[in-house]
């Protein structure tokens, strides 16, 4: 049995809900602020959640919900711009401190790298929106533990490919027998498992709930914290009411 030595996370969804509040928000300012008559609501950003990343899910909307939208010459160079516009916007809500980390995740991460895990992220988000929520949780760049952050448009190939946990492992040097992930989608799952991590543990937010998570060693609705415990919804926490180094060992040592 290979031990446990590293925890990698998911961003989006996982270490904050950003989502509905942060990136839907923040694509419909960039939107507006290019002359766009295009409004994503809840509803429709739910649907589009279903491609990861942000230029590729611009595209999604274009092909599946906007067809008849004239579309420039240089599609790509568009997409690019409109997306780096969002990303500013997705920064500026961070600075404002409006999207709050998840219950139990700074618990976690802290009680992880306490005990001698180690920590990395692994996202389809941009490094900058990456930097900025971890700014805003941890204090100034370079303050938080994550020895590597696995981002954006580093690999070709996004979730549910399992590009970006295969370069985040190979940077840390580490087997993905050693490694639990932290996810809260589908295509996380995928992602991971495809890249030889077989412990999972996801976290429901409001898109994900009733996606297929079948293969997860657990699934609960938040990691929890002493005022506010986790609801497991497939898997054991054996009573316990959070989700902590020790349930994330025996998770690891079964599966």
């Amino acid at each position: 049995m290979t031990n446990l030595e590293a925890l990698i996370w998911d961003v989006d969804g996982t270490l904050a809900d950003t989502e509905r509040d942060g990136h839907r928000v923040a694509f419909n300012s960039a939107f507006s602020q290019a002359g766009l008559e295009w409004h994503w609501d809840v509803e429709m950003y739910g649907q589009l959640l279903k491609v990861t990343g942000g230029k590729e899910r611009i595209r999604y909307y274009l092909d599946r919900f906007n067809p008849a939208w004239e579309r420039p010459s240089d599609l790509d160079r568009f997409i690019a711009e409109l997306h780096r516009h969002k990303s500013e916007v997705f920064v500026s809500l961070m600075k404002e401190g409006r999207i709050p980390p998840r219950s139990g995740v700074i618990r976690l991460i802290d009680e992880a790298a306490a005990a001698g895990l180690r920590l990395a992220i692994a996202t389809t988000t941009t490094p900058a929106n990456v930097d900025a929520l971890l700014e805003q949780f941890f204090g100034r760049a370079g303050k938080h533990p994550f020895e590597v952050i696995a981002a954006g448009d580093v690999v070709p190939a996004k979730k549910p490919a399992p590009d970006i946990y295969l370069w985040a492992l190979e940077k840390m040097g580490l087997k993905p027998e050693a490694c639990v992930a932290i996810e809260d989608s589908h295509n996380g799952l995928l992602s991971a498992t495809s890249a030889g991590i077989s412990t999972v543990v996801i976290t429901l937010n409001g898109y994900t709930a009733n996606e297929d998570f079948t293969g997860a060693s657990l699934v609960v609705d938040q990691l929890g914290d002493s005022e506010n415990p986790a609801c497991v919804v497939a898997g054991e926490l054996n009573g316990a009411a959070v989700v902590d180094v020790g349930m994330l060992r025996r998770l690891h040592a079964v599966s």
